[in-house]
């Protein structure tokens, strides 16, 4: 008797537990249906998220940056013409020297010694020029009294020739001792510039009236050779980029073209700089050729040897069709995008020919493209593929909660 009963009560609840879960999965699925309507509906199923931006038309420039070093204007070491024992040197690296500004002297008793020693045999010779002088007319008067003795034929031919060759040998004596005072008299001129230059001057020639120290080379009482620097002079109130350019770029570049500089010593500064110089040649080893640029500097903030960062405008169009450089994709071999077909909501890819990069952007020069290009996404989809653009899912929720 208890078996039938048993029997009901479970017949009983399977019944329930059937309509308990026929219950849950139609609530689960009356709990799923809008969505997929409203993906139906929008036809984003599968579709790929993507990104876009907008074909744009301006202006591009082709800037160039090249690196490079600043040099000064002017670079030349100061050093004395003599050697000797430098007594002092009065600059120091940094300090400001003017021109013709007397900064070191060297130990002159030597050569205050090579003067007077010049200047006595300047004086030997003048004497010896008296007497040349004295003994020429005593020869000159001895030819004119044999002469007048030979008209009277009191004297022979051959004194007449004695006295003569006399006055002539005494005439040569003379002109030797006045050459020797001329030569005596250099001696002592170079005896006393050499004298001179044991002051050593600050002298140029061109440019500002006040340059700069930079390097120093010697110290007081140390003994210098001559044209031995003691320090190196410096004019940066113009100083020189100068970079190094292959021959892709060699034929863009001229004189007077503009340019931008920039230090990572002055960062967030830029100079105006302009192209000075193009050399007619190349570096072989490297196939480079050396461009300077001048750059105006009166603060004297940009220094000599510091690193450049020299940005050229070699090119422009003021009419690009310009989109951003991370639009591109490699398809086959072949360089493209994708633009994006709004009624279809669909990716369209075109094989396309760049032109100039200005930083995060490029210029298509074929073919002739507009709307809009993907910039993120594009790496998971082919031409024809449907994409999810940005505020689809928005627009998808709103149409399904309407519904």
């Amino acid at each position: 008797m208890t078996k039938p009963i048993g029997g009901k009560l479970l017949g009983g609840a399977a019944v329930l537990l059937a309509v308990g879960l026929a219950a849950a999965v139609g609530w689960r699925l009356w709990e799923t249906r809008p969505d997929e309507e409203s993906a139906r509906a929008s036809g984003e199923r599968g579709a790929v998220a993507v990104e876009t931006a907008p074909v744009e038309r301006g202006l591009i420039r082709d800037l160039r940056v090249f690196t490079g070093t600043l040099e000064a204007a002017s670079r030349f070491s100061v050093a004395p013409k003599v050697s000797g024992r430098l007594l002092w040197l009065e600059v120091d690296i940094g300090d400001s020297v003017e021109r013709g500004r007397e900064v070191a002297r060297l130990d002159d008793d030597e050569f205050v010694q090579q003067v007077a020693q010049a200047d006595a045999e300047l004086q030997i010779a003048k004497a010896n020029v008296a007497e040349a002088n004295s003994a020429r007319l005593v020869a000159q008067r001895d030819f004119e009294r044999v002469r007048a003795l030979r008209e009277r034929d009191i004297a022979s031919e051959s004194d007449l020739d004695a006295a003569e060759a006399g006055l002539r040998a005494a005439e040569a004596r003379v002109k030797v001792t006045e050459a020797t005072v001329l030569q005596r008299r250099a001696a002592l001129e170079t005896a006393r510039l050499r004298l001179s230059h044991t002051r050593v001057t600050a002298d140029w020639t061109g440019g500002g009236d006040v340059r700069l120290v930079g390097e120093r080379f010697a110290d007081e009482g140390g003994t210098l050779a001559a044209n031995e620097p003691l320090f190196s002079l410096l004019d940066i109130d113009t100083v020189r980029a100068v970079i190094f350019v292959t021959e892709r770029d060699y034929g863009r570049l001229g004189i007077g073209q503009p340019a931008t500089v920039r230090t990572d010593a002055l960062t967030g500064r830029s100079f105006e700089a302009t192209v000075a110089r193009v050399a007619p040649q190349f570096r072989e080893n490297v196939r480079q050729a050396r461009v300077e640029l001048t750059i105006d500097n009166p603060g004297g903030d940009l220094k000599p040897g510091m690193f450049a960062r020299v940005e050229i405008e070699l090119g422009r169009d003021d009419k690009a069709r310009i989109v951003p450089i991370d639009a591109l994709v490699r398809r086959n071999e072949a360089t493209g995008l994708f633009l994006v077909d709004r009624e279809e909501n669909r990716a369209r890819f075109f094989e396309v020919t760049t032109g100039i990069r200005e930083r995060a952007r490029v210029q298509i020069t074929e073919p002739e493209i507009a709307g809009e290009v993907i910039t993120l996404g594009q790496d998971q989809i082919v031409d024809g593929a449907a994409v999810r653009l940005p505020g689809s899912e928005a627009v998808a929720a709103r149409e399904g909660g309407a519904r």
